[in-house]
This record gives structure tokens, C-alpha cells and sequence, in this order.
């Protein structure tokens, strides 16, 4: 009886044991500085076609920001706002907006509102390659979340041709 729990404890032992190379590494997709800088610039310029006075921001896909726009007329709270936009976009994987309706008070969720860094304002988009989140873009300053959004999309929009590789 003893020798086959010893037995059934070495196969569960080995069992759980990585057996090649591809289990113990993850491969995942990045994006180049340029591309992140070409796509803040996409989302800036729209804005500025718009008339807003915006900061763009790109994040990586996890959550690290790689890049910073600030037009010069912007408030000086639009870089933080536009980053914690991004960060949350790609932290929950979604756009910002889609999280304003799932997080008002007294529903399930509403609790993301008060994680630390989380910005629950329209403005955040993920950005993907092939299916695979690679970072997330963040604007901030336009009149309203909606124009915000609009803009991150047309940057998004300007480098989708680059991502779809």
C-alpha cells in the first residue's frame, strides 16, 4: 500500500513537470518605439483636425507606458489621465467605455472604479495584432469620452496596416 502511494506521488511529480522548451517559455507580440510614437502622433493630429487639445499616451501590453504626447494647450492633467486610461484598457483587456457601464454604483463591478491607477472614462482602447493585445492607447482633453475614443481610434486606424504583420 505504501509503494503505491510513493508510486501515485512520483507520477503526479512527474506529470506536473514541464517537458519541452514551449511549456516554459511564452512567446508574445510587442510594439516597436516607432510604432508606438507613429500612432500617438495618428491620434494627436486627428484630434488637432478636431480642435482639441489633447495627450495621447501608449502603453505596452502590460500596462507600461511607452509613449507621451502632450499638445501644448493641454491641461496639465491630460498625460496622467490619457496613461491611466491606457493602463486600464490594457490591464482589463477593453476598452475604457465599455467599463463606464459595467462599473456604476451599486452594480457588480463597480469596485474598479476604486483600484488604484484604473481611469473609468471613455478615451481607452486596446490595440492588437493578429488577435493578440500588444499595448493599449489612452487620449485625454477632448470634450467628452466619446471624442477622446474617437480620437485614439483614428491612430489606431493610422498604423493597422503596420500591426496586421
Amino acid at each position: 500500500m505504501r509503494l503505491m502511494a510513493c508510486v501515485a506521488a512520483i507520477c503526479a511529480l512527474i506529470g506536473t513537470r514541464p517537458t519541452c522548451a514551449e511549456e516554459v517559455f511564452v512567446n508574445y507580440k510587442s510594439l516597436a518605439p516607432a510604432i508606438a510614437l507613429e500612432l500617438a502622433q495618428a491620434a494627436l493630429a486627428d484630434c488637432q483636425r478636431r480642435g482639441y487639445q489633447v495627450a495621447v499616451a501608449i502603453v505596452d501590453r502590460s500596462g507600461v507606458v511607452q509613449v507621451v504626447l502632450r499638445d501644448r494647450y493641454a491641461g496639465p492633467h491630460t498625460p496622467a489621465t490619457a496613461s491611466g486610461k491606457a493602463w486600464t484598457a490594457a490591464t482589463f483587456r477593453s476598452s475604457t467605455s465599455s467599463l463606464v457601464g459595467i462599473s456604476q454604483p451599486g452594480m457588480m463591478q463597480a469596485g474598479i472604479r476604486n483600484l488604484p491607477g484604473a481611469v473609468i472614462l471613455g478615451g481607452g482602447l486596446v490595440i492588437e495584432s493578429g488577435g493578440s493585445l500588444v499595448g493599449a492607447i489612452g487620449v485625454s482633453g477632448a470634450p467628452g469620452g466619446d471624442a477622446d475614443e474617437a480620437c485614439a481610434k483614428a491612430g489606431i486606424d493610422a498604423v493597422q496596416g503596420k500591426l496586421d504583420f
